[in-house]
């Protein structure tokens, strides 16, 4: 067992409060956001091709060396208590088993921590536990052993059905948990590493007969913290809460190379309430975040709606897909999100939600604030035609209802088409407000305000000019001119 920290836990405590004092101030000013987007990105690549294997990257800086690791719990233990080897040679899978299985015993005493020591430390999957905080020291990288025999197959998620990439089990992921309450994953900005390299390239090649497990899944939980630490390289999808309650993400920074790295999305909030992600930078292979509900009949059947989540200053990057994303797999309903205080750089879109028919459930009361994109080629996109299925015994008549979804304060550079909203007769999108927007573009074409059966106002003056879809508000929000042209299609994906 480990000693008491109590200047540990100061310092910590210290750089939460300045950060907090410091981060909105700071992520109000776009301009400001852009000299800092430099820097980052420069610093990520700098480190990457380093190859500085699980020091990660962190805009919010780095522990100092040998700091001693706080105690959170009133017990705690090393994971060397166990016969852990920190090596990158030995597997530690049993290790961490006894650890997990000695700490269950504490859940009536407040529970206990687990401290991962500086090291690397392979593992195949392993289990958490309640009433638990998982510390992973500076310089501590647990990596995921890269057989996937070694990964258990898990039953099909109940709201996709059959499975995601193929029908049957699918992989579990590195660091899972189920039926759990208090669990806490933190450190020194220590790193989880899912080693995905081989996952991906056999997932191209087909040679993968399951669907690829996430870096870290916790199901059917609630009061779940993840903090400080870097997760990278996962196999699929790095976080996903499913069916979660009271889930808290903050200073995390989740990498994945942009290129080659399929669907490893950063944080996917999957049928979960009460949630916050802030404070954290993400740069994947796929959408940074991803809001989630169920897939079609199966998500319709299960009927656990994504609601109450706050996303808040955050800086992500995303080539292939999107920063922030809401669905397409959103059949359980997602409402009540405000993602506010967000820059999106160097990325194929910045904020998105995708649905098709057959989805069924809705999306609305979303409220965006305060966006910057640079250099994305589309700013915002709402897309009703994403017609990917699980089988073919979807039904066409389960319309998504898309409704209450505000976008004030979006400012940008380097644009290329700043709003695409994409309705449709059977899918409109219905009751969108602009306000205060200011969008610098690099395309020159008169029609860079894409609408397609969409309905709702612009209140002020902004840039691009809007379609003509949306009525005309003065910024006293006095009536100027009222639209006949909801159903007029302008959407042009050439751009």
């Amino acid at each position: 067992m480990v000693e008491t920290s109590p200047v540990g836990r100061f310092q910590l405590q210290q750089q939460r409060l300045e950060l907090k004092r410091w981060v909105p101030a700071f992520l109000s000013s776009h301009k400001t956001l852009f000299t800092v987007l430099w820097i980052a990105a420069f610093g990520s690549v700098f480190l990457w091709q380093q190859n500085i294997v699980g020091a990660g990257f962190s805009i919010f800086g780095k522990a100092g060396p040998g700091r001693p690791m706080p105690k959170m719990r009133p017990f705690a233990f090393n994971l060397t208590d166990f016969g852990g080897v920190g090596d990158g040679i030995t597997v530690n899978t049993a290790a961490f088993e006894r650890a997990v299985l000695a700490i269950s015993k504490f859940g009536k005493r407040g529970g206990a921590q687990l401290n991962v020591p500086s090291g690397k430390w392979l593992t195949a999957p392993f289990n958490l536990t309640g009433h638990m905080t998982l510390f992973l020291a500076e310089d501590a990288e647990i990596l995921g052993i890269e057989d996937e025999k070694q990964w258990p197959l898990m039953p099909p998620l109940p709201s996709y059905g059959y499975g995601r990439e193929h029908h049957g089990p699918r992989y579990g992921s590195l660091i899972h948990g189920q039926n759990l309450k208090d669990v806490v994953i933190t450190g020194h900005n220590g790193t989880i590493n899912g080693q995905g390299q081989s996952w991906w390239k056999k997932y191209r090649q087909k040679l993968l007969n399951h669907t690829r497990g996430p870096l870290v899944q916790i199901m059917w939980s609630s009061d779940i913290v993840i903090s400080n630490i870097t997760l990278r390289d996962s196999p699929f999808w790095t976080f996903h809460p499913y069916d979660c309650k009271n889930v808290t993400v903050r200073n995390v920074t989740i990498l994945a190379p942009v290129f080659e790295a399929p669907n490893t999305d950063g944080i996917d909030p999957d049928s979960c309430e009460d949630v916050v992600i802030e404070d954290c930078y993400i740069s994947v292979g796929d959408d940074a975040i991803a809001i989630k509900s169920g897939w079609d009949q199966y998500g319709i059947a299960y009927g656990r709606p994504s609601r109450n989540i706050l996303i808040r200053n955050l800086i992500v990057r995303s080539m292939v897909s999107a920063g922030v994303s809401i669905g397409s797999e959103m059949s359980g309903g997602v409402s009540n999100v405000t993602v506010e205080n967000l820059l999106v750089w160097s990325s194929r879109r910045a904020v998105r939600i995708k649905t098709a028919a057959g989805r069924g459930g809705y999306v609305k009361h979303i409220t965006y604030r305060n966006l910057t994109f640079d250099n994305a080629r589309v700013g915002i996109v709402i897309k009703t035609d994403y017609n990917e299925h699980p089988d073919d015994d979807f039904d066409r008549k389960a319309l998504p209802i898309l409704e209450d979804i505000s976008f004030t304060g979006i400012h940008g550079q380097g644009v290329r088409v700043p709003v695409r909203i994409h309705g449709s007769e059977d899918i409109p999108v219905r009751n969108v407000t602009f306000r205060d927007m200011s969008v610098g573009i690099t395309y020159k074409k008169k029609h860079i305000f894409q609408c397609a059966f969409v309905e709702g106002r612009v209140i002020g003056t902004i840039f691009p000019a809007p379609c003509e879809n949306l009525d005309r508000y003065d910024e006293e929000e006095r009536l100027v001119r009222r639209s006949a042209s909801q159903n007029v299609t302008d959407i042009d994906y050439d751009i």
